[in-house]
């Protein structure tokens, strides 16, 4: 027990002394924040925008659809601009005509080579300077630069109107028309639009050549070019992964093998029987597949808007379901069926695990249900209606959709999940507590279990950590809290808990080897993940620190991922070692396809975009989206799905599963994924990285980019990918369907065991 003990102690320092730095790193990113001017004005003291409209016009993005309609400095989605770059680069050729125009009468076209070299220098001048007066709080900008502000902001004045000569434009964008019915709060966002270019241009104070968001996006209009801190750490990363994976690979190779496990002769939970609360959480587990099918559905739509902008093959659907709204719904869904399927499986294996059954379990069980039914039927459909109806900034945060990714319902519905995750902890807790107590050589599994609960439920506070009138930086900082922190780790963590505590108990790890196992797993992954979560914010009006830090941990949050091939392997194995493992063949496979994904999705194209330098120019393209969904589905979701079909195996006796329906699940699920993202996500991210480069990120996000025939023909090169996802979730269905109807032949109160032997 002292080795063990010891790596207790080590992972409780490591997760101390983490969360100390990404809060003091918080805290910077809070002080250096690019500053809210409380007035824009001209050199003649013209206003342009006033106090408060900044923060105004956030709020007004953000209930427009926000990261679901475009982007702001590099977040969100990819059909629409990024509005930061597109209005830095519309307002640069603003400001370049005009200087042309009135010093030499001519448009700038018509200059001679020196004359356009002069105005370029005049242009990026202008844009480096700060002109922020910090006693007084207000930016003033010159007479010239003030005239472009106006011009471009009444582009989009006329764009998120109704003006028809905009009609085209907005369907290229997937926008509605009128998406803010009212001109103060267009100019209102004018202001927000604004602001967040002038930051990404704007020279820090006491700096030269270096913005708010570390020259961020490129544009070399204005002088944007890579910074060099963010070349040098990118070099470091480098080094510091081929160091990792060399350490890395030493260690493993210095590991001596273990003798060979005696496996059991027969499956150690064949006789287990459900209790009541268990038996309860299979009503969970045919939600996860209808939320599946619902996400996908949302996903064949919202792809399909990126062709034809406001139709589906015709019919315009967008009238009912605009690309916000599906788009929106395709995400959370997401969250909402993985997040299922684990809270589900932590309510299987409570009294699985513990031998009892606590009082009034099984109406917690189910009460818990309904009341997520009710915050996923309810945050849905109040997001669908509040954005048709156009209910403002203030019902979209409370009630509607707040318009952050991933994180998107309103207010009240993350307190009512809020409420149910710290109700699940309860229940999970008061299952465990007799394990937890007794002595056995799983309690540091159990005790794992459980604090990684602690941590799902208690983290999930960080969604309520930003208000309507919280600065946009700090509200990143704390999005990505939950959304890395919270899904891509104490999820993680629980989940490969789960997974150990499952093959220990059947016989197919030894208990002491996944004891030790399971902690320093957690190290390695928490060592490098708490902090990699930076990597987000390398571009979000952060300090150059954050790119320092993020950069380096999120190198080493790859190096565990590159063994993750050999577990794999391992996984793959032990379900050939005894015949009645074949019991556990297709959750056996589908942790294998979590190994697969997570070396590809989040090893490979996760790295591929995390270096700073890499990031500068392909953050906010498909590159993005095709690290998403392998990691997210390829990880995430076929951890769900694998957890989901081991505790349906208890669930339910062994001779009403229909696996025939699980081969071609499991391999249309994971053939349909790569040919999503190779065959479309990723050479689109790459056509759109080469555009970025060479002419700068607006270009990439540009109508003559996202609607050229490339990248078009990409987006229907989705389809075959799609289909064979979509006919393995429907055997996924089919599966979930014949096991629910021949359920009902199943006599009431006979063991599982019992059961299935008379089925037989």
């Amino acid at each position: 027990m002292k080795p063990t003990r010891k790596l207790w102690q080590w992972l409780g320092v490591i997760f101390l002394l983490s969360f100390a730095a990404l809060g003091f790193l918080g805290w910077q990113i809070y002080l250096q924040a690019p500053p809210l001017p409380k007035a824009v004005v001209s050199q003649d003291g013209q206003p342009l925008f006033g106090e408060g409209e900044v923060m105004r016009g956030q709020q007004a993005w953000l209930s427009a659809g926000g990261q679901q309609l475009g982007t702001v400095w590099g977040h969100g989605s990819y059909v629409a601009p990024d509005w930061s770059a597109d209005w830095l680069h519309r307002e640069a050729l603003a400001l370049r005509e005009l200087l042309a125009e009135r010093r030499h009468q001519v448009a700038y076209e018509r200059l001679s080579l020196e004359q356009r070299g002069a105005i370029d220098a005049l242009v990026q001048a202008e844009f480096r300077r700060n002109g922020h007066d910090a006693a007084t709080g207000v930016l003033t900008v010159s007479n010239e630069r003030a005239e472009a502000i106006r011009r471009t902001a009444a582009h989009y004045d006329s764009l998120f109107g109704s003006d028809p000569r905009f009609a085209e434009l907005r369907e290229q964008y997937a926008m509605t028309d009128n998406a803010l019915p009212q001109a103060e709060t267009r100019h209102a966002l004018g202001a927000f639009f604004f602001w967040s270019a002038w930051a990404a241009a704007a020279d820090r104070p006491g700096e030269t050549g270096l913005s708010y968001t570390s020259n961020w996006p490129h544009e070399p209009l204005v002088g944007n070019r890579l910074s060099t801190s963010a070349a040098v750490w990118s070099i470091v990363s480098v080094i510091l992964l081929l160091a990792g994976i060399a350490a890395m690979l030493w260690i493993h190779g210095s590991h001596k093998d273990e003798e060979a496990l005696a496996v059991p002769q027969a499956d150690p939970l064949l006789g287990a029987v459900a209790t009541p609360s268990m038996k309860a959480t299979r009503k969970y587990f045919f939600a996860v597949i209808g939320l599946i099918l619902l996400q996908i559905g949302m996903g064949i739509i919202t792809a399909h808007y990126a062709v034809e902008g406001r139709s589906f093959f015709g019919l315009p659907l967008a009238d009912v379901l605009p690309y916000v709204v599906s788009r929106t719904a395709h995400t959370q869904v997401g969250i909402f069926w993985i997040a299922t399927a684990w809270l589900a499986t932590g309510l299987y294996i409570s009294p699985l695990l513990s031998g009892q059954e606590p009082r009034w379990q099984k109406l917690g069980v189910d009460v818990l249900f309904w009341a997520l039914i009710a915050i996923v039927v309810g945050s849905t459909a109040t997001s669908w209606l509040g954005h048709l109806q156009r209910e403002g900034a203030a019902f979209s945060f409370w009630v509607g959709n707040q318009g952050l990714e991933f994180t998107s319902m309103g207010r009240v519905w993350q307190l009512l999940l809020f409420v149910g995750l710290m109700f699940w902890l309860l229940l999970m807790g008061r299952a465990l507590w007799p394990a937890l107590k007794r002595p056995s050589e799983t309690r540091g599994l159990i005790a794992m279990v459980f604090l990684s609960a602690t941590c799902i439920g208690g983290f999930y506070a960080t969604s309520l950590t930003w208000g309507q009138g919280t600065h946009y930086s700090m509200i990143e900082y704390w999005r990505w809290w939950l959304v890395h922190l919270w899904v891509e780790g104490f999820f993680e963590v629980f989940a490969t808990a789960v997974i150990a505590l499952i093959f220990t108990r059947l016989g197919l790890v030894r208990t002491t080897t996944a004891n030790s196992a399971i902690v320093v797993e957690t190290i390695v992954f928490l060592f490098g993940g708490i902090l990699g979560t930076l990597h987000h914010l390398y571009f979000t009006g952060t300090p150059t620190s954050v790119i320092a830090v993020g950069s380096v941990f999120s190198a080493l949050e790859v190096v565990p991922l590159t063994l993750i091939g050999l577990e794999g392997w391992q996984t793959y194995r032990r379900s050939k070692a005894a015949p009645w493992v074949q019991a556990y063949k297709w959750p056996i496979l589908c942790f294998l396809a979590v190994g697969f994904w997570n070396t590809v999705g989040a090893g490979l194209l996760g790295f591929a975009i995390n270096p700073p330098a890499s990031l500068y120019y392909v953050q906010g393209l498909n590159l993005t989206a095709a690290h998403g969904h392998a990691a997210l589905f390829g990880v995430y979701g076929m951890l769900g799905i694998g957890l989901m079909l081991f505790c349906l195996r208890g669930l339910y006796a062994r001779a009403l599963h229909a696996d025939r329906w699980l081969a071609p699940a499991w391999w249309g699920l994971n053939i349909g994924l790569a040919m999503m993202v190779f065959m479309s996500l990723l050479p689109a991210g790459i056509y759109q990285a080469w555009a970025s480069v060479a002419e700068g990120l607006w270009y990439a996000r540009s109508p003559e980019v996202v609607h050229s025939a490339v990248m078009e023909t990409l987006v229907w090169l989705r389809v075959p990918g799609d289909i064979v996802f979509s006919l393995g979730a429907c055997c996924l269905a089919v599966y979930g369907c014949r096991l629910l109807g021949g359920s009902r032949g199943t006599p009431a109160g006979v063991p599982l065991a019992t059961a299935g032997a008379a089925a037989r």
